[in-house]
């Protein structure tokens, strides 16, 4: 499947996969990320769940603060 990851044209030798699954694919270890799928957040206890499909756009944010 094809998706837009990040603002970047991903194919995914898959037709669909959970955000976790995207997350262990692509490698993202950070513990601190806002998922979107195509502009809607999905939230850590969905991350199992909330399916991606072909065509989706999806953000990976990672979460970083300072003083």
């Amino acid at each position: 499947m094809k998706i837009i990851l990040n603002n970047r044209d991903e194919v995914i030798d898959r037709d669909e996969l959970t955000v976790q699954e995207l997350l262990d694919v692509k490698k993202f270890v950070f513990k601190m990320l806002v998922i979107k799928i195509n502009g809607k957040l999905v939230k850590k206890p969905d991350y199992d769940t909330a399916k991606i499909k072909d065509g989706d756009n999806v953000t990976v944010l990672h979460l970083v603060s300072g003083g």
